[in-house]
């Protein structure tokens, strides 16, 4: 058999494992090293072409939207033109509605129930008999009481005749006298007594359900039935007591009752109580209507709208045109191409849009968004007109006396050193 002529000398199975692992690493430093040295040109070519694309859009950009302004341009803005609306002046409460004349009645004195005459929920007129007690005992009283009356005239006259003759005395003339005025006295009281046993209805009106019956017992101010008036009604609410200047009687009133949905009801203040609340700070304002078709009801839940004015011309602006600057207020109007800040007067507030009393007329464009403006006089470009307000009239839940408008960034107030935000679109 033959041998080969050079044999590897042997050497120990670590020996060799660490020899191996000694090379990888020495071949992946020198890797590290190169690869850091030359950049991939793939990665270099990509960097190339993504800075191309970003100068061609924005120079597309840059064509599209033309020559662009510098920072002494005209500010964008957007503008409404001032045109006069009609405008209800007004306060909403709520109240509770109230009979024209409400009453409970009760008998004075103690008895029987001898007789009722009315119907549960009839109407009923003046002077009607509504329940009459058992009135035997009075009415012989009143017979006696009469019986003595005659008796006392009629001895009257006769010691008349007799005087005239002389045949007796002045003092016998007036004891008679006096006895036909006590006998007058008692047959008033027995009178009296008899009317208490019959109980009337005291105005034309509607009564109630009774709690009696015929052949009851009851005593003196026992409740028998309640009488109400309901062709006309009184609605009770209360106003802040800031309202106080502007409420008089006779101003229109308009009521609603959630019972009724889609019915209105008109009237007007009847009374305001000369007494301010302590504890709630309020008024209290009463008001009547008529309700003819007697669907209103008294106890009923109304909603109360108080007429206080009706500006046919008033100019109405949105909120954010509004620049509160301490306790005055200002607008911006577009004047030749400029801004000029106007100090106006506020009065209501309506559907975000503010009433401007004083400082504009109708016709002027008042800036309502855009860049905000800095100064008075500033350049300014209109980009846009929204559109003015329609000459309809202000909703039945306007408020009056509203507070400042809410600041909402489109309107700075003029010494404001920030930056304005660009326009959208």
């Amino acid at each position: 058999m033959l041998r080969p002529f050079f044999r590897w000398p042997s050497m120990p199975k670590h020996t060799v494992t660490v020899v191996a692992l000694l090379g990888l690493l020495a071949a992946g430093g020198v890797a590290y090293y190169l690869n850091q040295r030359t950049p991939p040109p793939a990665a270099g070519a990509a960097a190339g072409k993504s800075d191309a694309a970003k100068d061609a859009t924005g120079k597309a950009n840059a064509d599209a939207k033309g020559p662009s302004k510098g920072p002494g341009g005209p500010a964008p803005v957007e503008v409404v033109e001032l045109k006069p609306v009609r405008v209800l002046e007004s306060i909403t409460a709520v109240g509770s509605l109230r009979s024209n004349e409400s009453v409970v009645l009760r008998p004075e004195v103690s008895g029987r129930i001898a007789a009722i005459g009315f119907r549960d929920g009839q109407p009923v007129r003046r002077g009607q008999l509504l329940v009459g007690l058992d009135a035997t005992l009075n009415e012989a009283e009143v017979a006696q009481a009469r019986a003595e009356f005659d008796l006392a005239n009629s001895n009257l006259k006769r010691t008349e005749d007799l005087a005239s003759k002389n045949f007796v005395s002045s003092s016998a003339q007036d004891q008679a006298a006096s006895s036909v005025q006590v006998a007058e006295a008692r047959l008033k009281l027995a009178e009296a007594r008899l009317a208490k046993m019959r109980i009337l209805a005291p105005f034309d009106g509607v009564v109630g359900i009774r709690n009696v019956s015929i052949g009851e017992y009851v005593k003196d101010g026992a409740e028998l039935v309640n009488v109400e008036d309901i062709r006309m009604l009184k609605a009770d609410f209360r106003l802040p007591e800031r309202y106080f200047p502007q409420l008089k009687t006779g101003l229109p009133v308009e009521l609603t009752a959630d019972a009724l949905p889609g019915s209105r009801y008109v009237g007007s203040v009847e009374a305001i109580n000369p007494r301010v609340d302590a504890s709630g700070r309020s008024l209290e304002v009463r008001a009547r209507l008529t309700n003819s078709d007697g669907q209103l009801r008294p106890g009923m839940f109304a909603r109360v709208r108080v007429l206080l004015g009706d500006r046919p011309n008033a100019l109405m602006v949105p909120e954010e045109a509004v620049v509160p600057l301490g306790d005055d207020f200002f607008v911006y109007t577009v004047a030749d191409g400029k801004a000029k800040r106007v100090r106006v007067k506020l009065g209501v507030r309506r559907e975000a849009q503010v009433e401007l009393l004083e400082g504009v007329s109708a016709g002027e464009q008042v800036i309502t968004a855009g860049i905000r403006v800095q100064r008075d006089g500033q350049p300014v470009r209109v980009v846009s007109a929204a559109q003015p307000l329609p000459g309809g009239v202000a909703p039945a839940e306007s408020k009056a006396g509203a507070g400042p408008p809410q600041q909402k960034g489109n309107g700075a107030p003029p010494e404001s050193k920030g930056g304005g935000a660009a326009p959208k679109g």
